[in-house]
């Protein structure tokens, strides 16, 4: 089961923020992440590789896009 953290609507770095909050309570697992800017989406998806989390999609969801990160245990 993947976690969902919907940051549409919100301007950065309120997206890259949620998004390392529940990266690091998870630690491993599945997210989706929905944003609505391109800006988001790039910053979202950095910040995650940063943090050794794969971006294993990118939709595009209504107005905005979706996200899916992944991180096995190590």
């Amino acid at each position: 089961m993947s976690i969902i953290v919907d940051a549409g609507g919100l301007s950065c770095p309120q997206p890259v923020l949620l998004t390392l909050n529940k990266i690091n309570e998870l630690q491993k697992g599945e997210i989706q992440v929905l944003v609505d800017t391109d800006t988001s989406k790039e910053n979202v998806s950095r910040a995650a590789e940063s943090q050794g989390w794969k971006v294993t999609d990118i939709k595009s969801a209504g107005t905005g896009y979706q996200i899916s990160l992944k991180k096995d245990p190590s």
